[in-house]
């Protein structure tokens, strides 16, 4: 059973940066694409970005060129770098790991981008 715990979120200004964490238990982690979903109030759960097992990435428009996703699989740990934030981003942010044949989420973390 894969368990992930997402930590990192805050209440952030305008502009700040704030970086995710999510940690992994199993031993599938390495071999698997790992992701970041977030939902604002009111809305749908969105993707943000991936990144697979050979470190290929991908993002979503929205949020390209201002955030980053890496990981650690020493560390069975996958990181969300946001910069730039805007108050658009304020969502409960989530992470994902792809298993074979079931995705395994996270409980999320909140950020909010407020003045």
């Amino acid at each position: 059973q894969v368990q992930l715990v997402e930590s990192g979120g805050g209440l952030v200004q305008p502009g700040g940066s704030l970086r995710l964490s999510c940690a992994a238990s199993g031993s599938i982690f390495s071999s698997r694409t790992l992701g970041w979903y977030r939902q604002a109030p009111g809305k749908q759960r969105e993707w943000v970005a991936t990144i697979a097992s050979d470190m290929g990435t991908n993002y979503a428009h929205s949020v390209k060129d201002r955030f980053t996703i890496s990981r650690d699989n020493a560390k069975n740990t996958v990181y969300l770098q946001m910069n730039s934030l805007k108050p658009e981003d304020t969502a409960v942010y989530y992470c994902q790991l792809r298993g074979l044949s079931v995705y395994y989420w996270g409980k999320g973390t909140l950020v909010t981008v407020s003045s």
